[in-house]
């Protein structure tokens, strides 16, 4: 049995490896939302559309949200992130990388060239966030494919420590998301590798197949913490034993900094 499947079965964690407390996810959720929330303004500013949340009914939302319902919205406008869409007390925002055909598209210009062409038509969705006290509502179609109750599901049946393989769906400055069949979890920039990270996207690619350890669930947000180092020994827990000070190793010089290299 390897390393990584007995701790799947005990379900317990490496004592030597880092734990995810409240600071940790607080952190990875204070990265998202300034990012996204400086790119939504940006976006809103820079075109025409904007989204009225006025006649908004939340409860009818919060429904759909926690139904894990399917809901068909009309398409009336976009901006550089994604996609304006509406229905009766109901619109908000599909982001570019929920959008099922984005897949097949490779560079970020030609999907931001296709937008237009979704205006007047309606589109399955499923609500993947709902915050009302910042007057937020975010959907995916990619998300409606894996069907009705289905992110109700997943959550009952993940667990902390268990090991999924799931699809790279996003890759941003903070991390990577990846979708694990109805519910998309996120690996943070910190938990791509045992060494430092530059650029995300030198791990990992959108589309590709890859297992994580599930580190963090929370249903009530649904948001789910992923880790891609985890699955490889921790390299820090044996380094004392290799290497010791005044020793002379060979070094490759990676990155040079203000601070050193």
């Amino acid at each position: 049995m390897s390393h990584m499947d007995e701790k799947k079965n005990n379900g317990t964690q490496d004592p030597n490896e880092p734990s995810t407390d409240e600071g940790w996810w607080s952190s990875v959720l204070n990265d998202e939302n300034i990012i996204a929330e400086s790119q939504t303004s940006h976006d809103l500013l820079s075109n025409e559309y904007e989204i009225n949340m006025s006649n908004v009914d939340w409860d009818y939302v919060q429904r759909i949200y926690h139904n894990d319902s399917i809901i068909s919205l009309h398409v009336y406008g976009f901006n550089r992130g994604g996609l304006l869409v509406e229905g009766e007390n109901i619109q908000g925002f599909v982001p570019i990388s929920h959008l099922t055909k984005m897949s097949s598209i490779d560079t970020e210009m030609e999907r931001h060239e296709s937008l237009p062409g979704y205006i007047g038509s309606n589109l399955s969705l499923k609500v993947i966030e709902c915050t009302p006290i910042k007057k937020r509502i975010v959907f995916s179609e990619r998300a409606a494919l894996a069907g009705e109750g289905q992110r109700n599901n997943l959550f009952a049946s993940l667990k902390i420590n268990d090991l999924i393989t799931g699809k790279v769906t996003n890759i941003t400055k903070f991390g990577v998301f990846v979708d694990l069949g109805g519910i998309e979890g996120l690996i943070h920039i910190s938990e791509l590798s045992w060494g430092r990270v530059q650029n995300a996207a030198e791990h990992v690619k959108i589309g590709q197949e890859i297992q994580v350890m599930i580190l963090q669930i929370n249903e009530h947000n649904g948001r789910i913490a992923l880790s891609l180092k985890r699955l490889e020994t921790n390299p820090w827990v044996t380094v004392s034993q290799k290497y010791k000070i005044g020793d002379f190793t060979p070094a490759v010089i990676t990155t040079i900094t203000h601070f050193g290299a």
